[in-house]
């Protein structure tokens, strides 16, 4: 069954073509969090903001809140501390606050439900009530072409800190969608619109498919009267006790595995199989603990070649645990000098013969990689991330020469391992594991023996477009 298929059904089966409108809300939508949260955060630890200005917007806010103000008075509020400043100054704090607060908030249903819609051809936009500085990052990491906002009014490249009205609020979505119905000849009665408020009632009221998304309250209970089906997403925002739970279970199953692994060590006298029965054992346990559902496509090539270099895209600290019930026994790895330090993986890495490297020192990296070479030669593969460091959205970042370089010293082939959907489980920067349903795609091994230096980028860059290709296969590469 592919990623999401459930949620995706009505729209792969329906109606096709551009005539088709699907409309999406930005906050609580297409991801957890409020972007005016973040862009605000953002402008504060700037120093652009200032504590009486976040004083100002807050009895703004509150004043909007209360029902005193409206939208667009309250837009004005919070918008003149902006009077005088550079446009492109706002469109790069907006990239920031994307980049440092929103990206792994993207809800992976939310970029599924995207995705299918461009699929089917359909006309894709956001709607919403915020300004183009918060939308357009989130526009362009799903590739949503139309972005229909709340404007700021700008002279010359500078704001004036006036807003353009009619703003994108409650009937003002409606007008926006409408303009775009004009445009683009779009049938409302066959198209979409998905929102989390009650407040988004008139644009919900003319389109054929309303579909309320995380709904507030109110929503929930006009939803329920007019029969809208309803969906809540749960992968991302506040995790859950069972979330939680299912996180400790994780760190917890792995001081048993270290025993199994002492256990079998022993009776064998073999430290290499102490860790081969200690990491198997672990990634069973907490991969079935944190409820991930692990779909492995071309196995077979998982055990065709050894020794070999395993290489994979890194968007997750999960993948460690996915590669040690993949791969299973005799194989070491990579990691950056800090894990040295780290109180429980530290010294279970370094006596698992894990090569550390500083990455800001390059000779000293490559001085460090010897080991690697040479537990290559003896038998054991190697696992390694060529992008260097994980990265917070699907897309497959640059890769670094030094796996590719290590395999050539040993005469062994790259193994390519393409994860998907890893970041629904465990996006950069978060804590807690959520459920889900993880893909692993093993390519057949690439031999290295022809390569040469002057080769070598071309043959890492035909890799690294198999990574892209299979992950838009999916969905997933923007």
């Amino acid at each position: 069954m592919a990623l999401h298929e459930q949620l995706t059904r009505e729209i792969r089966t329906g109606p096709r073509g551009p005539r088709v409108g699907a409309f999406f809300d930005l906050d609580q939508t297409l991801f957890a969090g409020f972007s005016a949260t973040a862009f605000t955060r953002d402008q504060l630890s700037s120093g652009r903001l200032s504590p009486k200005d976040l004083l100002d917007s807050a009895r703004a806010t509150l004043s909007f809140t209360l029902g005193r103000t409206g939208f667009s008075s309250f837009v004005t509020a919070t918008s003149a501390v902006y009077r005088g400043m550079k446009e492109s100054v706002l469109e790069e704090a907006g990239r920031h606050a994307f980049e440092k607060y929103l990206a792994t908030e993207i809800y992976p249903e939310s970029r599924a439900l995207v995705k299918a819609h461009q699929d089917a051809g359909h006309t894709v936009a956001i709607i919403t009530s915020a300004t183009r500085y918060q939308a357009d990052p989130v526009a362009e990491e799903l590739g949503i072409e139309h972005v229909l906002c709340t404007r700021l009014e700008v002279d010359d490249g500078v704001l004036t800190g006036g807003v353009i009205r009619p703003t994108c609020f409650g009937e003002g979505k409606a007008d926006a969608a409408r303009s775009l119905t004009a445009k683009y000849d779009l049938d409302l009665d066959q198209s979409y619109f998905y929102s989390d408020s009650h407040e988004d009632l008139p644009l919900f009221d003319i389109v054929g498919r309303p579909r309320p998304l995380n709904p507030t309250r109110r929503l929930a209970q006009i939803a329920k009267e007019r029969q809208w089906p309803v969906r809540r997403f749960t992968s991302r925002g506040t995790p859950t006790v069972g979330d939680v739970v299912r996180t400790g279970l994780i760190y917890g199953a792995l001081a048993p595995s270290v025993v199994f692994g002492l256990g079998a060590g022993l009776l064998n006298s073999s430290k290499r199989e102490a860790f081969n029965v200690m990491g198997s054992v672990w990634g069973d346990v907490a991969t079935s603990a944190a409820g991930i559902d692990l779909r492995v496509k071309g196995e077979e090539y998982l055990w065709s070649h050894r020794p070999a270099v395993f290489i994979f895209n890194h968007q997750s600290g999960l993948e460690l645990v996915l590669l040690l019930k993949m791969l299973r026994r005799d194989f070491t790895g990579i990691a950056k000098e800090e894990l040295r330090h780290n109180p429980i993986f530290g010294p279970l890495f370094q006596a698992a013969g894990v090569v550390f490297v500083d990455r800001t020192n390059t000779a000293k990296a490559i001085e460090a990689l010897e080991p690697a070479v040479e537990a290559l030669k003896q038998g054991r593969s190697l696992i390694i991330a060529p992008e260097g460091t994980r990265s917070k959205t699907p897309s497959v970042g640059p890769f670094k020469k030094g796996a590719f370089r290590l395999a050539m010293q040993a005469g062994v082939p790259i193994v390519p391992i393409v994860f998907r959907n890893v970041l629904d489980a465990l996006p950069k920067g978060a804590a807690i594991v959520r459920p889900a349903v993880v893909e692993a795609v093993a390519l057949p091994p690439i031999e290295t023996s022809s390569w040469t230096l002057d080769t070598l980028e071309a043959e890492i860059e035909a890799i690294r477009s198999q990574y892209v290709e299979i992950l838009e296969e999916s969905g997933e590469q923007s």
